[in-house]
């Protein structure tokens, strides 16, 4: 498992870009930064796209690579999955032709351009030899994280945005090999973290100790750059084997 991290930021600037975790060429999980990053035949070889939730900073690359892909005359579909109420807010407010023309209606071959799925929490979807199973995290609106294994059984989970829970580990139940976890906000930030449904590097701390089995590898995303020093301190003082942040535009082998 190949995983490129188009994006990994909180906030957008300059060389940091919105989360958008690329696996093996072809599975797209989060659509913050996609043809902002990739070039046309990167951005053609997307078929599967996984959104955490709606807001904006998952969301905001869908309508661009629909829109490159319709430009370039090109054939192909892109499945977009997620929960319900993922899918209801990407049809009426984003895909709802006042925003943005509705790619699920405009036609490409024998179908659209876009196709937009509904999943349940628990429930896996098998993609290319990987099952996916979405699971509800604590955010400030609807939202799951995925747990994805690859065919040699290695298995990541990725967070998307979320602030502390209990459900969420418990109900995985199972050995993680690496996790992607969402560190927005500095200590001082707390009461901010909780209340947005985001997590600081010491609820971090609260959250791996919830869990069964420490997992080998834990990379920590959605940081905001304004707090960048702070965040990387705050985070090395946990001195936690194998934690660090991660980067936008590098890539991580599973």
């Amino acid at each position: 498992m190949k995983i490129k991290i188009l994006g990994c930021s909180g906030a957008e600037f300059p060389k940091h870009h919105f989360s958008s975790f690329l696996i093996d060429g072809k599975i797209l999980f989060d659509a913050g930064s996609i043809t902002d990053v990739l070039g046309e035949k990167d951005q053609l070889k997307i078929k599967s796209i996984f959104v955490t939730h709606a807001h904006l900073d998952h969301i905001k690359g869908i309508p661009f690579l629909a829109d490159n892909i319709l430009i370039g005359n090109k054939q192909g579909r892109v499945d977009i999955f997620s929960i319900l109420p993922v899918i209801k807010a990407i049809k009426e407010n984003l895909l709802n032709d006042v925003v943005w023309p509705d790619f699920t209606k405009i036609p490409r071959g024998l179908g659209s351009i876009l196709r937009l799925n509904k999943l349940k929490p628990g429930e896996p979807v098998r993609i290319d030899g990987y099952c996916i199973i979405p699971f509800r995290v604590n955010h400030s609106v609807p939202a799951v994280g995925y747990l994805v294994e690859s065919p040699k059984k290695r298995r990541l989970f990725y967070s998307g945005d979320t602030g502390p829970t209990d459900k969420t580990w418990k109900e995985i139940a199972v050995k993680i090999d690496c996790l992607i976890l969402d560190v927005t906000f500095p200590n001082k930030m707390a009461k901010e973290a909780i209340r947005t449904g985001h997590l600081t590097p010491w609820l971090l701390r609260m959250e791996l100790s919830k869990m069964k089995n420490m997992p080998e590898r834990i990379y920590v995303t959605h940081t905001k750059p304004q707090y960048s020093k702070t965040l990387t301190s705050e985070l090395r003082r946990l001195r936690i084997n194998h934690l660090r942040l991660l980067k936008d535009g590098e890539s991580v082998e599973l």
